[in-house]
């Protein structure tokens, strides 16, 4: 139910997109995504800080696009909203006692995480930042390499797949870094 949740604006984006255009669609996930904020906080009782940043980015780049009639704005939102969680997780390796990725890991409260040493905690931190940075590429090439519609389909599709592969991918190397019964000791480098 949580996942239908989160991919309803989405679904929504392509059912109006197929139905009226791209403006239609920005239009509609511009009214869905902060009805879904709200219902989310209603429900939790938590700010989705990942959602509320990436509403905020809708509907900034979502106004440019419905005000000045110009697509390559909201082609643009998925790209600049990648690209700063990417410099927000690089940032973290210098600003705070923990890097982004195990603060982002320890919402849950469930994750055993000393078990990991501090200096894969940042190795793992940057293969985020590396993701996200890809991710921006990604969605930038194929909005201007290939056809609205392919973008649309790759906006909602694509983006999605490429992430669950990746948490699938960061969830298997965490179930074999976390199956051991001891915390982790800082080894010394050798790199």
């Amino acid at each position: 139910m949580h996942i239908l949740f989160e991919f309803l604006p989405l679904i929504l984006f392509l059912g109006a997109y197929l139905y009226k255009g791209i403006y239609f669609a920005i239009g509609t996930l511009m009214v869905a995504m902060p009805i879904g904020f709200v219902i989310k906080y209603i429900r939790t009782g938590k700010v989705d800080k990942m959602y509320m940043w990436s509403t905020i980015f809708l509907l900034v780049f979502g106004s440019a696009a419905l005000y000045f009639r110009n697509a390559d704005f909201i082609y643009w939102k998925p790209t600049a909203f990648y690209w700063a969680v990417a410099v927000a997780f690089l940032i973290s390796l210098w600003v705070g006692e923990k890097p982004l990725v195990r603060r982002f890991l320890e919402l849950s409260g469930e994750l055993p995480t000393d078990k990991i040493a501090p200096r894969e905690w940042q190795r793992l931190n940057l293969v985020w930042v590396v993701f996200f940075a890809a991710m921006g590429i990604a969605n930038i090439y194929v909005a201007y390499n290939f056809s609205e519609k392919f973008w649309v389909n790759f906006k909602v599709f694509g983006l999605l797949a490429l992430t669950f592969v990746f948490m699938l991918a960061q969830g298997l190397w965490l179930v074999a870094k976390l199956g051991g019964d001891e915390p982790a000791a800082e080894t010394p480098e050798t790199d």
